[in-house]
């Protein structure tokens, strides 16, 4: 893998990366990643933490640094991926950050916060089979950020979002709602009620 340097700002401040090639966003910050840093509320500042599809690891550096006192977990189908978030988190001195492949998380973690900026091209059924396989997984008051572009069908996967998970999770309570919205861009929100 042919890594290059990568300067971006995260959490206020900037930072001296690395990237390459035949991942997610190379060269920078998307803009749907950067509205989701900049809007979403803080995250948990304990338990554990979510990035999925953390590309070369805007969001799960953004949690790690904000949340010092997490465990955040990065993951990734794409290797070149899960090792350049890894790197990047030694580079930083952030010990609180774990990159891998989505299968070799414990099945029996729950997550306080998910963030992601959910890989939409990937096509319907991918994007619902990975949305289904963690948003559930969301501990007991915990929150979800997803930012999804408008005209990639943020409407629609809201709307999808909410019929399945009532359907397919009813025990868990999961709300889907629409946080904020900016440009051409949606965050939604799915939240589990607290416990009692």
């Amino acid at each position: 893998m042919k890594r290059r340097p990568l300067r971006v700002v995260l959490a206020s401040a900037e930072r001296q990366l690395q990237t390459a090639g035949g991942i997610f966003s190379p060269d920078g910050v998307d803009k749907g990643t950067a509205i989701l840093l900049g809007q979403a509320p803080p995250p948990a500042e304990t338990g554990n933490l979510l990035d999925i599809g953390c590309g070369w690891g805007p969001v799960a550096l953004t949690l790690a640094l904000r949340s010092p006192g997490a465990t955040v977990y990065a993951v990734d189908v794409n290797e070149r991926s899960v090792e350049l978030t890894g790197d990047n988190a030694r580079t930083l001195g952030l010990s609180n950050v774990r990159a891998s492949t989505p299968d070799a998380v414990d099945p029996g973690l729950r997550f306080n916060t998910i963030w992601s900026n959910p890989p939409i091209r990937v096509g319907k059924a991918e994007l619902h089979s990975i949305l289904l396989m963690w948003l559930p997984r969301l501990a007991e008051g915990g929150t979800a950020y997803l930012v999804v572009q408008k005209n990639l069908g943020s409407d629609s996967l809201q709307r999808w979002l909410a019929a399945e998970l009532a359907e397919q999770f009813p025990a868990l309570g999961l709300k889907v709602s629409r946080d904020s919205t900016t440009k051409a861009f949606r965050i939604l929100k799915v939240a589990r009620p607290a416990a009692g």
